[in-house]
């Protein structure tokens, strides 16, 4: 949709159109010492992703898998009421991940996850090239048979979209992290932008500290990497620069969502320096250190509101506010 309620001092929105490609499944928090019913919400990175792009303003449709049964309703109205458009594949089940609750409060994880587009092929493949990006990453770049086909949209998006990825890595659905570790330099290498934490890094690249796999990525092609720290903030790489910032001083509720809210206001950011879309990639390999420090500032903000609330809830247009010069000129 379009921004038109921003001050006139505010750097316009565009009107690109988003496509993520993903993941979306539901958490099941089991707490056994309560009595009251299982939690069940819907998750998953790519949809935070697009759900957070959405509230941010963005025409954005999901590429996706759920079935028609309970928690695919779940997730269904989840995405409808925030706007997001839905291009479903694949035939299984829901995917669910059950949290169970120790006496301490620590978790232990049991999933049930497929990733399959079949049956959505052609509406996915129009979708990334009516797009102005293109995002994905997660299970659904690493897990069978839904990989290949994640990572085929993501190069058949680039002449007309710019594109970016996210590992956000999961070892208990790819245990073999030599194999992680070449499929994600294949989606770094097909991307525009990249972001990672610093926990995905640590384990791709045990050898080497999270920067020096964050400038490794960067040679691999992106013009954007950025790397997310926890309460130590961001660091964001391009070929002009870096920026480095720390995290906002916030009451943290929890974290779960802060890293995709980050992700949809980068896209969210570039959005607004009318630097999406391929033929914007000349905008995007040449942003000045002011811009790349405002959309530092702006991506911070988003995980922030998203850190202090509970769950994925990243924020809306109205809570974050636009990029504006005001901003630009600070980071100057």
């Amino acid at each position: 949709m379009r921004a038109n309620n921003l001050t006139p001092k505010a750097l316009p929105i565009q009107d690109p159109v988003v496509t993520v490609i993903g993941e979306s499944l539901v958490d099941i928090i089991i707490d056994p010492r309560t009595t009251g019913p299982a939690d069940a919400h819907p998750g998953g990175s790519p949809m935070n992703v697009a759900v957070g792009s959405a509230r941010l303003g963005l025409a954005t449709s999901l590429v996706t898998h759920y079935a028609d049964d309970p928690n695919g309703l779940l997730i269904d109205k989840h995405l409808h009421s925030n706007g997001v458009s839905v291009i479903r594949g694949g035939s299984a089940p829901t995917s669910t991940a059950t949290a169970t609750l120790g006496p301490d409060g620590a978790a232990t994880y049991v999933f049930d996850i497929s990733w399959d587009l079949n049956g959505a092929s052609l509406a996915a493949l129009a979708a990334v090239q009516t797009s102005a990006h293109v995002h994905s990453g997660s299970i659904a770049a690493v897990l069978p048979p839904g990989d290949h086909a994640t990572l085929a949209l993501l190069d058949a998006a680039k002449e007309n979209a710019t594109t970016s990825y996210d590992p956000n890595c999961r070892p208990a659905i790819s245990p073999d992290v030599a194999a992680a570790r070449s499929q994600a330099e294949l989606f770094v290498a097909s991307s525009d932008i990249v972001k990672a934490s610093d926990e995905d890094l640590a384990w791709l690249y045990p050898y080497r500290t999270a920067e020096e796999s964050l400038a490794a990525w960067l040679e691999l092609g992106p013009s954007l990497v950025a790397l997310t720290r926890g309460a130590a903030g961001p660091v964001i790489l391009t070929n002009q620069g870096r920026v480095e910032m720390a995290a906002e001083s916030i009451a943290v509720a929890d974290t779960v969502g802060a890293g995709d809210s980050f992700m949809a206001a980068l896209i969210a950011g570039l959005a607004q320096l009318q630097a999406l879309g391929a033929a914007a990639r000349p905008k995007l390999q040449t942003l000045t250190s002011a811009e790349v420090h405002a959309l530092a500032v702006y991506a911070n903000r988003a995980a922030a509101i998203t850190c202090s609330r509970p769950g994925a809830n990243p924020p809306h247009v109205a809570e974050l506010g636009p990029l504006s010069p005001t901003t630009l000129v600070k980071g100057a």
